[in-house]
């Protein structure tokens, strides 16, 4: 699939990994739709110029994901939606039992999962459902989806039951839905960031953060989000990459 001329709809667009990813499509030729929650993502939009429009949405509703993607399928000019790049999503810290020997809260564990992992098989559900009447170009693709995991799904810290969880969820839909969707062309895959500056990151102390790009084999740093942007372009362009989660991490490994 070529992003030039195609439309993608980028969740969590307003800032970090989003945002670097519409910027990215928008400079190979492509449109895109934005969506998020943050007042933000209109003057994202704006900044991308023709190419972008702005939806003001939450994941987790089907009413706002369905008219985020009505938007794209109009924006595509008759072409129809061509791929999601799913980032939105929450952070979330939160041990079992604390100190005082409180139990953890259930509905903090609930929010995490409703957004991260509820609201990835809710933007997936309607996006394919779109994919599916489009055309079919070279192989039969008619779209690809890409959603965002973590390494925290697989190297989990202290604390993090309901974000690990979450991004497990994700990685464990990445297969069956690559499977199910075949028949229709259309690809899924995720990728797993390990630590990058991002405004999730920015609420964490500075030694905190950089005892985190310290532990990075290489390069020794946090990643940026056009690397992460790259990559989701690459995806949308090598049609043999299908089923499968990709750590982009620089090595890491957490303790």
């Amino acid at each position: 699939m070529h992003v030039k001329d195609n439309t993608f709809l980028i969740t969590g667009a307003a800032s970090g990994l989003g945002a670097a990813t519409a910027e990215r499509l928008v400079a190979a030729g492509g449109r895109v739709v934005l969506c998020d929650l943050s007042d933000a993502v209109e003057a994202h939009a704006e900044r991308l110029g023709d190419a972008a429009r702005a939806v003001r949405g939450d994941v987790t509703s089907g009413e706002d994901i369905q008219a985020a993607v009505e938007v794209a399928v109009e924006l595509s000019e008759g072409l129809g939606l061509a791929g999601v790049v799913h980032c939105a999503g929450v952070v979330s810290v939160g041990k079992l039992v604390d100190r005082e020997g409180n139990p953890a809260d259930l509905e903090a564990y609930n929010r995490t999962i409703q957004i991260n992992l509820v609201g990835t098989f809710n933007v997936m559900r309607l996006a394919a459902a779109a994919m599916a009447r489009n055309p079919a170009g070279e192989d039969g693709e008619r779209g690809v989806i890409i959603n965002t995991a973590s390494i925290a799904a697989f190297d989990g810290q202290v604390g993090q039951c309901a974000y690990s969880a979450s991004k497990a969820g994700v990685v464990g839909m990445s297969l069956p839905a690559a499977r199910e969707l075949s028949r229709h062309g259309v690809r899924v895959m995720a990728i797993a960031p390990g630590v990058f500056e991002t405004p999730m990151m920015s609420e964490i102390p500075d030694e905190a953060a950089q005892a985190l790009a310290a532990a990075v084999p290489f390069p020794k740093r946090l990643g940026k989000p056009d690397e992460f942007a790259r990559l989701a372009e690459q995806i949308i362009t090598n049609t043999m990459l299908n089923g499968e989660v990709i750590r982009l991490d620089g090595g890491i490994r957490m303790q």
